[in-house]
């Protein structure tokens, strides 16, 4: 696990441990059930107080992200389901366990008959629809999709995917950081997948370490991936004076960036830089996301 803390600048050393600790999470770096740093270890490792990251531990933990297991230390939590460990046998083993557990539920045979005839019945998946409240988060999703998987991706709010027909011949996806407060708002039969994002330590690998007098341009029209980039880049040692966020919504803002060592995009605004910028277009899903995406897609195909 790789982490960054500069001491200077505006951000709180504890805002950075926290942003960098969630993003390990999110991306895989760190997994289900791995053991966390002791508060010790890690203050020792990056030289700062144990009380600043206790407290970015207790912020995890009060999210949600990690917990803490008496005498044995701060592990991430579980949130995905297991899968069948031989892929020959899955079928048969879901299907054994989906008439085991009806049994258990006292659920008349007739019943369960009635059920598997309505959900074989339902419109196969065509599409991804990509739930965020966020409208150009959203889009920035959609276009990473529909681009790495090859199927397609529509972009829709929360508020418009209520009702089961909205989401007919759909598969729903939304990041794992909101999974729990967007699955409450689907219907209770609908499926949905859960993205991890994409290790910013690895994509950021080739470019350090970057030097101090860099001009470093973070472009995108979603303001959470400006914030984003700038808490890591910031945490990487990154001159605050030598880094410039830009709200690609605003007219003109391409302006002067030729000047820029590197221009750091989302991949829709990516469409908009001028050509000859040195531009780094960052992705938002983890290939690990992407290849589950591919499954979906390959099994709604078939």
């Amino acid at each position: 696990m790789r982490l960054w803390i500069a001491r200077t600048g505006s951000l709180p050393v504890r805002e950075q441990l926290v942003a960098q600790l969630l993003l390990t999470i999110l991306s895989g770096d760190l997994r289900a059930g791995q053991r966390l740093p002791s508060t010790r270890d890690l203050a020792r490792r990056l030289k700062i107080h144990a009380n600043t990251v206790s407290a970015a531990y207790s912020e995890l933990e009060h999210e949600g992200w990690v917990e803490s297991r008496r005498g044995s230390g701060v592990y991430v939590r579980s949130r995905n389901r297991k899968r069948a460990a031989h892929p020959e046998q899955a079928l048969d083993q879901l299907i054994a366990d989906f008439f085991r557990t009806s049994r258990e539920h006292g659920i008349p045979l007739q019943r369960v008959h009635e059920r598997l005839r309505h959900w074989l019945a339902l419109q196969p998946p065509d599409r991804f629809a990509v739930i965020d409240p966020d409208e150009e988060l959203r889009r920035i999703l959609a276009a990473e999709i529909e681009a790495a998987v090859g199927f397609p991706a529509v972009a829709m709010a929360p508020g418009a995917c209520r009702e089961a027909a909205a989401l007919a011949g759909s598969i729903p996806v939304v990041l794992l950081s909101k999974y729990d407060a967007l699955r409450a708002t689907l219907p209770a039969d609908a499926e949905c997948v859960a993205l991890r994002v994409r290790s910013v330590p690895a994509s950021l690998a080739a470019w350090m370490p970057i030097p101090s007098d860099a001009l470093i341009v973070v472009a995108s029209r979603w303001q959470g991936f400006n914030q984003w980039a700038r808490a890591m880049l910031l945490s990487a040692g990154v001159d605050p004076d030598a880094l410039e966020l830009r709200d690609a919504r605003r007219p003109r803002w391409q302006h002067g960036l030729e000047r820029a060592r590197i221009v750091i995009v989302d991949v829709v605004t990516a469409r908009s830089v001028p050509t000859g910028c040195r531009m780094l277009a960052f992705p938002v899903v983890s290939d690990a996301s992407l290849d589950e995406l591919r499954q979906y897609a390959g099994f709604a195909t078939l």
